[in-house]
């Protein structure tokens, strides 16, 4: 079995090792990218990408609103027609 004084050592060794191998690499630089470039003729438009994103979400709303205020003016007539038919019981059995 390890010797507590060999133990010591050894965990202050490991961490110490990968301190030293990681400081000994070089940092990748934006030269050294893996793969091709595209160029920028071919690439897409990023503002029209945003655009068009941008158009389907208010499409997306104001399909929400509209489904919205359908179902508000539906639960409104049902009400109104609850309270007609609220006021017709309660005038004949008056």
């Amino acid at each position: 079995m390890l010797t507590p004084c060999l133990l010591r050592r050894v965990v202050f060794m490991v961490p110490l090792m990968f301190v030293v191998a990681l400081l000994s690499m070089e940092p990748i630089e934006a030269d050294q990218e893996a793969g091709t470039t595209v160029p920028a003729e071919s690439r897409p438009c990023v503002d029209c990408h945003a655009f068009e994103f941008m158009q389907r979400a208010l499409q997306d709303l104001k399909k929400t609103a509209y489904n919205l205020d359908t179902r508000t003016e539906t639960l409104l007539l049902q009400v109104e027609k609850r309270t007609l038919c609220d006021c017709v019981t309660a005038d004949t059995l008056n």
